[in-house]
C-alpha cells in the first residue's frame, strides 16, 4: 500500500479540466504533464474530454447561428 494521501476528487476533476483545456491548444510543459498524470485517472480524462468536446461543438454552432442570422 502507498503512504501517499489520495487527492480530493474535486481537485483532481478540476485538474482534468485544466489538462484537457491545455490539450485543445496543444501547449503543455513536461513537468506539469507528469504531475497531472499522477493526480488524474484515465476515466476522468475521458469524461472531461467528451464533455469539453460537446461544449466546444455547441458553442461553435451557436456562434455560426448568430453570425449567419
Amino acid at each position: 500500500m502507498s503512504d501517499q494521501p489520495k487527492p480530493a476528487q474535486s481537485h483532481s476533476l478540476l485538474r482534468a479540466f485544466v489538462m484537457v483545456a491545455w490539450s485543445f491548444f496543444g501547449i503543455r510543459k513536461g513537468a506539469e504533464h507528469r504531475q497531472d498524470l499522477a493526480m488524474v485517472t484515465p476515466l476522468q480524462v475521458v469524461i472531461v474530454g467528451v464533455i469539453s468536446g460537446l461544449l466546444f461543438v455547441l458553442i461553435l454552432a451557436l456562434v455560426v447561428t448568430i453570425v449567419s442570422s
